[in-house]
């Protein structure tokens, strides 16, 4: 299962440039230039706790966060190796699902039409901290058992979901946040590229 924001998607440098406005239209604290590496070691609801977010206008900002990204979903872009990693675990037999808090139609424009059918199931549009729900779902309707299942993702959020849905989680290093912050949680996997993941779930081709 796979995340979407960061793990697929390069977003950050998108969330950083809208991120001062969506702070001045609900009233919460810019982060300063020198706070943005020290968050990215903290957990989301750190975080909010650090920009003083009220919990109840958190769907607020989710939606209107959702509406932007489909407003400039022309200027994402995926990271460098997604392409070929999700055509490699497709035709390594690897079953496919996208588990995001954006919504589908930005995530297949994104990806674009190549990449998006790959994807086996889609189930977008999660709550900030709806995902290990949504992680229930996709599992069970999958088939497997839990320990055939990976979640895979890049921030302490997601881990933490895959832990109360009682699956496996894969950090991915390259997305929002830091490495060191990610190994500390103790996931499954801590995986540095793109090729590293498949090299782990794929290791015939890995020895080949």
């Amino acid at each position: 299962m796979l995340d979407f924001d960061g793990t697929l998607a390069d977003t950050f440098p998108w969330f950083a440039r809208v991120l001062p406005g969506v702070a001045d239209r609900y009233g919460f604290r810019r982060p300063a230039a020198h706070e943005v590496e020290g968050l990215r070691a903290l957990d989301a609801r750190a975080v909010l706790r650090r920009l003083d977010v009220p919990g109840w206008k958190l769907p607020l900002i989710a939606r209107h966060m959702r509406v932007l990204a489909a407003r400039d979903a022309g200027d994402l872009g995926l990271f460098p190796g997604i392409p070929a990693l999700l055509a490699r675990l497709r035709v390594g037999g690897v079953a496919l699902a996208l588990v995001s808090s954006n919504r589908e139609d930005v995530v297949r424009r994104v990806l674009g039409p190549e990449s998006a059918g790959l994807i086996d199931r889609y189930a977008c549009g999660a709550a900030v901290f709806g995902k290990a729900r949504r992680f229930r779902a996709v599992a069970r309707g999958s088939g497997l058992p839990p320990a055939r299942v990976l979640c895979l993702g890049d921030e302490l959020r997601d881990h933490d979901a895959a832990t109360r849905a009682g699956l496996a989680f894969g950090a991915v290093t390259w997305g929002y946040t830091r490495a060191e912050a990610l190994a500390a949680a103790g996931p499954a996997h801590l995986f540095p590229t793109p090729e590293a993941v498949a090299a782990a779930l794929l290791p015939a081709a890995r020895a080949a």
